[in-house]
């Protein structure tokens, strides 16, 4: 079999689908191929849309980018509903980082005033305060910091509703994996499907998350550099006798290990922030398990009279500096949508319209917003490197 898109996209996970939608709306003959679209990492996520509480320190090109994204998350979620009367669970509730020991506090003081040199909306609140806000925190609670600006999002609800505009606007579902890359006179002409299909694209787009840089027939030096990283979560259920429970998402620092609590509006509470580098094992262990209900339950002493209903893993795909892979390659014909580690979530918006420009572009350039994160990025520096020990 045979089919001729204008563009494949190797990868129906969120970021997939997202560049998927986004092409097809732009008169993109488009087609995804993936076994499963609407899985991957984004069916393990929590969905805190965090640009401000998950700020690291050296990742102030990535916050333009996060704050660029989260400021489309609630034009594009009611876009998405209305093209497909499917909820999202997109809720501007806001997020409450709190510390719970001095160490904690004085680590969450450092965080607020590196927000605050950066001109980020954050406000610090006393433990008091904190309590007023959330009354199921525990007692000890030292103090917080209050984050209006950073929302949630239900990834599995936002994957579902994402499938259903990509397929409403025309985009074609080939439910296959990529078995391989094909090549001619130097350019990426397609794919080879698993069960036989070949697929004839003028463009494909690599967003296969953390097994991007797996796929045979691409160079291995031209593989996109992305590893696995681990993440467990857990989700319960909280019984109407015990609502209201939390308002918003609540995070935390304690002894040293994050943790956050995400309440849905469907009475459902997501546990997560395991960070593994385990390779290729998503296997949930009693440790993970143990680690985030002992840590959760100083944080909220309550939780644990509520009934724990799941428990998974999943693989985010990390980069060599956390951020994503966005554009064009070396290898002409092959686009990167990958590496977004633990924002993919958070990135969607942006990467979906990012993507549709390059592919709709005549010069193939990212937009000025996304530049800094271009597929071809690691490899420019390399050659830097070399040319300046050669000097």
């Amino acid at each position: 079999m045979r089919t001729h898109p204008d563009v494949l996209i190797i990868g129906g996970g969120i970021i997939g689908l997202a560049t998927a939608w986004r092409a097809a709306q732009r008169g993109l003959r488009t087609a995804v191929a993936d076994p499963a679209p609407g899985g991957g990492a984004a069916h393990v996520a929590a969905g805190m849309l965090a640009a401000v509480t998950e700020l690291q320190y050296g990742e102030q090109a990535l916050l333009d980018l996060n704050l660029a994204s989260a400021a489309r998350y609630a034009d594009f979620a009611a876009e998405l509903s209305e093209a497909t009367g499917l909820d999202t669970g997109y809720r501007p509730c806001g997020t409450l980082a709190v510390a719970l020991d001095a160490d904690d506090r004085a680590q969450l003081r450092d965080l607020h005033a590196f927000q605050t040199a950066l001109g980020l909306d954050s406000r610090w609140l006393t433990g008091r305060e904190c309590r007023r806000l959330e009354p199921m925190l525990a007692p000890g609670v030292r103090g917080g910091l209050r984050v209006d600006g950073d929302h949630q999002v239900d990834p599995r609800r936002l994957a579902a509703a994402l499938l259903r505009a990509a397929e409403l606007a025309g985009v074609e579902f080939l439910r296959a994996r990529a078995a391989r890359v094909e090549s001619a006179a130097g350019r990426v002409t397609g794919a080879v499907l698993a069960d036989g299909t070949t697929v004839c694209a003028a463009q494909t787009v690599l967003a296969a998350g953390s097994e991007s840089g797996r796929i045979d027939g691409i160079p291995p030096e031209l593989l996109p550099p992305v590893r696995p990283v681990k993440g467990q979560i857990l989700r319960l259920r909280i019984p109407a006798s015990h609502a209201p429970f939390l308002s918003r998402t609540v995070r935390a620092v304690v002894r040293g290990s994050h943790v956050y609590l995400v309440p849905r509006d469907n009475g459902e509470l997501v546990l997560g922030a395991t960070s593994e580098e385990f390779g290729w094992d998503t296997t949930v262990t009693a440790g993970g398990v143990y680690e985030l209900l002992r840590d959760a339950h100083e944080l909220v002493p309550g939780i644990t009279e509520l009934p724990l209903t799941e428990t998974l893993a999943g693989l985010r795909p990390g980069s060599p500096d956390n951020a994503p892979l966005l554009g064009r390659t070396a290898l002409d014909g092959l686009l990167f949508a990958t590496g977004h580690h633990r924002n993919g979530v958070l990135l969607t918006p942006v990467t979906g319209d990012a993507m549709a420009a390059v592919l709709t572009s005549a010069d193939g350039e990212l937009p000025a917003y996304a530049a800094a994160f271009g597929a071809q990025r690691f490899a420019a520096r390399e050659s830097r490197t070399y040319q300046e020990l050669s000097v």
